[in-house]
């Protein structure tokens, strides 16, 4: 089948200047986006104009810096409460940082990327890649393996297809059959490991949290450094992060699909049908 060449006209452009502006993390002069732009000079800067009149951006006229505005600030925290798992996993998220004094991670895919949608640091906080509401790979870390271990094989292809095999560490997977070899390892244990494949001194191990039609809904981590413990230690936490998947996954559900006299549920063609609550 010939690929179709995706044209979102005018509103993929705009979404794609306020993308690159977030990206920098940080206020950004209108010279440093033209530079990494593709756009012309004039229709990049009606873009910015637009997104700025519009309240998507905010302009600093004392710096002449471009950042993320309040509208979009509201979007993005109505998107997160309604589409995250954060709310509905807190806490378990909470009770399972305050038992093992680690780094805990919930993160959900997004483009066959992994973004990290809540966060509770050790007791003895380190610095590390990870922040709830960044973006990392899927093929190197643990949360990104344990999702990717389960996804249906036309969409796991799809997935490994969009990974950059970037090799970040000596122990990081330089492809997609390497990983294959990994992703039955963790269909068969339930657990998924980083061993120092994303960061140097950082490990982690995952679980993949599941709905009851044994898809991946997202995926919980406990992480720690090299330098206080260790994969055994580490994987003896499994037992534990797999009822703490389990009761996030039971409340995910009720949570989006709460019980009526005429529940719809899915079907695995993903059609809705209504079933009976004392069914």
């Amino acid at each position: 089948m010939a690929s179709v060449e995706r044209n979102d006209g005018t509103v993929g452009k705009a979404l794609s200047v306020l993308d690159q502006i977030a990206s920098y993390g940080r206020p950004v002069r209108f010279g440093e986006l033209l530079a990494e732009s593709d756009m012309p000079k004039a229709t990049l800067y009606r873009f910015v104009q637009t997104l700025t009149n519009q309240g998507m951006l905010q302009y600093d006229p004392d710096r002449q810096t471009y950042a993320p505005g309040l509208r979009l600030v509201r979007l993005a925290h109505a998107a997160w409460a309604q589409s995250s798992l954060a709310p509905v996993a807190r806490q378990h998220v909470d009770a399972l940082s305050a038992e093992t004094g680690e780094t805990v991670h919930l993160a959900q895919l997004d483009h066959a990327q992994v973004l990290y949608v809540d966060k509770r640091n050790a007791r003895d906080p380190v610095e590390m890649f990870s922040q709830a509401g960044k973006v990392g790979p899927a093929y190197c870390t643990g949360v990104g393996k344990a999702m990717l271990a389960f996804l249906p094989e036309p969409e796991l292809q799809t997935a490994l297809a969009q990974q950059s095999w970037h090799q970040f560490t000596s122990a990081t997977h330089g492809s997609a059959a390497s990983l294959q070899r990994e992703l039955a390892e963790i269909r068969a244990e339930g657990l998924s490991f980083d061993r120092e494949e994303h960061e140097i001194g950082i490990v982690c191990v995952a679980v993949p949290i599941l709905n009851s039609q044994s898809r991946p809904l997202g995926a919980l981590s406990v992480t720690g450094t090299t330098r206080r413990t260790n994969l055994d230690t580490l994987r003896s936490l499994g037992p534990r992060l797999k009822q703490a998947a389990s009761a996030i996954a039971r409340d995910a559900e009720s949570w989006l699909f709460p019980r009526s006299a005429a529940q719809p549920t899915p079907h695995n063609n993903g059609e809705m049908s209504h079933v009976r609550s004392d069914a």
